[in-house]
């Protein structure tokens, strides 16, 4: 065997390591790109419109203060632009709002105590699949295909279509 030459298995793993750092730095490049662009709203009918979108409208169920024309939602959202009008933060403007309604209002669910969990177990439950996925693939490697049929497995194919050929002949 010539020692300058690559295996297969070797070139294999080559490229399974290349496309794996591809894929890693795609994956890096799409987060960074992600945190980094700006989704502050600039003009305060921007910031009106991103405040109500995360909000529920208390009377309307499965509705935004965005999307809903319902009264009340109407009369928070010309509150809401007196308070944006007033220099008030959004994260303030939204406190005073689940302080009057509670926190079903909010259509984001905070990333604090149980809450979180709602931001952590997609996450997790992803990295777990990938981790059993990593090791069912080793383990199909591990053992292989031999590809040759054993003894036993040539008679259970013959039994079949012994089988088989009965049933068609009756």
């Amino acid at each position: 065997m010539n020692t300058a030459t690559p295996s297969r298995r070797t070139r294999r793993w080559a490229g399974s390591r290349a496309a794996w750092l591809v894929l890693g730095l795609v994956a890096v490049l799409a987060l960074a790109l992600g945190a980094a662009r700006s989704s502050e709203a600039r003009t305060p009918e921007e910031r009106i419109d991103a405040v109500a979108k995360t909000l529920k409208c208390p009377v309307c169920p499965g509705e935004s203060l965005y999307e809903s024309r319902n009264n009340v939602s109407l009369n928070l959202k010309a509150e809401i632009a007196r308070q944006v009008r007033a220099g008030q933060t959004d994260d303030e403007i939204r406190a005073g709002i689940v302080a009057r309604y509670g926190d079903s209002v909010l259509l984001v669910p905070r990333a604090q105590g149980v809450d979180a969990v709602v931001w952590v177990l997609p996450e997790a439950v992803l990295v777990a699949s990938m981790a059993a996925l990593v090791v069912v693939f080793r383990r199909w490697r591990r053992e292989g295909a031999t590809g040759a049929p054993t003894e036993e497995d040539r008679a259970l194919v013959a039994d079949a279509l012994a089988a088989e050929s009965r049933e068609g002949s009756t």
